[in-house]
């Protein structure tokens, strides 16, 4: 595999670091079509769009809808030929450790150098998993958090856009509108999503999904 002519999705909410690591890797890489998202949503617009073949991405773990380890593992539930590396503020090996244990080819700590991450992403374009120097990764033990995130990775993708949209506070017939289907349909939704995360309802179902999520690092 040649690294050229590659489409590489940048999935961060901070538009200037989106254009410092689309700038700073573009020397490395040349001739690739960067792709950008903002959010979640606009993540899966992208990877639904079918303009383009995508060799990787880079995620952010706090991006709006994201939920945490929640985007991460839809990504490598649906879309398992394509990539993942995290790029993340947390730099604790609890959180690096469950990035790597849902999936992701590698961890990139915001703080890193672009020369750090042009090697990485070289490595992992590569086919090989690349982590912070000294990195000793630790076993995800069998705990709520891991018990929701096999749950999370049974629902369809339309079923994972409509518990984010329970989590946004959506009605149903917000839903059904944005979805262009009846009121019915996403009941009928909803009792799957129920069903897959062992919950009763909405403030349940949404309260499983903010388990996959992490404290707050301030990166001002």
């Amino acid at each position: 595999m040649k690294l050229e002519n590659l489409n590489i999705v940048i999935a961060d909410d901070h538009p200037l670091f989106r254009n410092a690591l689309r700038q700073a890797l573009s020397n490395a890489f040349n001739h690739t079509q960067w792709v950008e998202a903002d959010s979640a949503e606009a993540l899966e617009t992208v990877l639904d769009s079918k303009d383009c073949q995508f060799d990787l991405i880079l995620l952010d773990l706090q991006m709006p809808g994201s939920h945490g380890y929640s985007t991460l593992i839809h990504l490598r539930t649906h879309y398992p030929d394509i990539p993942v590396v995290v790029i993340s503020a947390h730099e604790d090996i609890n959180t690096i450790s469950r990035a790597v244990h849902y999936g992701s080819s590698g961890f990139i700590p915001k703080s890193a150098s672009m020369e750090a991450l042009t090697d990485a992403l070289t490595a992992i374009l590569y086919g090989d998993i690349w982590l912070p120097a000294g990195t000793e990764l630790q076993p995800v033990s069998d705990d709520p958090t891991d018990k929701m995130a096999s749950r999370l990775s049974d629902l369809t993708p339309q079923q994972y856009r409509v518990l984010q949209m329970f989590a946004e506070g959506l009605l149903n017939k917000q839903i059904a509108y944005d979805f262009g289907v009846s009121e019915a349909t996403i009941k009928a939704h909803a009792t799957a999503i129920f069903r897959k995360l062992g919950v009763r309802n909405r403030t349940q179902a949404v309260i499983a999904l903010q388990q996959l999520e992490m404290e707050k690092v301030d990166i001002s």
